[in-house]
């Protein structure tokens, strides 16, 4: 198998782009990187630092003020802000309810993407996102685009939730999250989320966790040279 080869996930919100992400990542012996974390810790940044993502100069300020790094034990991909690990923080509702406006923004978008681009130059890795595969690694060597019934999709990211401890976000709440994260996200000017044309479409409304991972492995054998 050569170098630097890229597989492309991406898709709507709470659709498990990053599990099978890091499966993928863990049975092809690549590097996972979780691109949404890395606009999670922006919009993190964001909010400690009350940086109105409207006003062009702040964003512009802000962005030359913050480090991301990655480090990985067993597969799992954990990140820090400035030197400080944040992977549970970033996943708290008050981020996930800014963090598509944030998203958004044009400066953060080519500052995250410079970054992402630079770290698929030297080695094998799957990246998720919202527009790896039509923006971010336009010729990746396998694209997926994931999705899931709104539904199946709020109730797994509601249970995520509730395991990591927070008992006060509702099941409508996260419902109508990611009901607004999907119209952001789709409409949004810069990257909008859409399918690329040679993406592969893995709708696991019904999958478990090892039956999705078994389609990908299946489709990335066809299609890796």
């Amino acid at each position: 198998m050569r170098k630097n080869l890229v597989i492309a996930i991406d898709g709507y919100s709470s659709c498990g782009k990053s599990t099978l992400a890091k499966a993928l990542a863990k049975k092809l012996g690549f590097i996972y990187i979780d691109s949404g974390a890395m606009y999670r810790a922006v919009t993190l940044y964001f909010i400690r630092n009350n940086i109105d993502v409207n006003n062009q100069e702040a964003v512009a300020d802000a962005l030359e003020h913050i480090e991301l790094n990655f480090h990985s034990r067993d597969y799992q991909s954990h990140i820090t802000l400035n030197g400080e690990e944040v992977s549970e923080e970033i996943r708290q509702m008050p981020v996930s309810e800014y963090v598509s406006e944030v998203s958004a923004n044009k400066l953060v978008r080519k500052d995250m993407v410079k970054q992402q681009q630079r770290m698929g130059k030297s080695k094998n890795i799957v990246m998720d996102g919202r527009d790896i595969g039509t923006t971010v690694f336009e010729d990746a060597a396998v694209k997926f685009f994931m999705t899931a019934d709104p539904k199946i999709r709020a109730e797994r990211r509601f249970k995520e939730l509730q395991s990591k401890g927070d008992t006060t976000t509702t099941l409508e709440e996260v419902f109508e999250n990611l009901a607004h994260r999907d119209y952001a996200d789709t409409t949004r000017a810069e990257s909008p989320l859409t399918r690329a044309e040679d993406a592969i479409i893995l709708d696991n409304t019904e999958l478990t966790e090892a039956e999705q991972l078994d389609f990908a492995l299946d489709m990335v054998h066809q299609h890796l040279p």
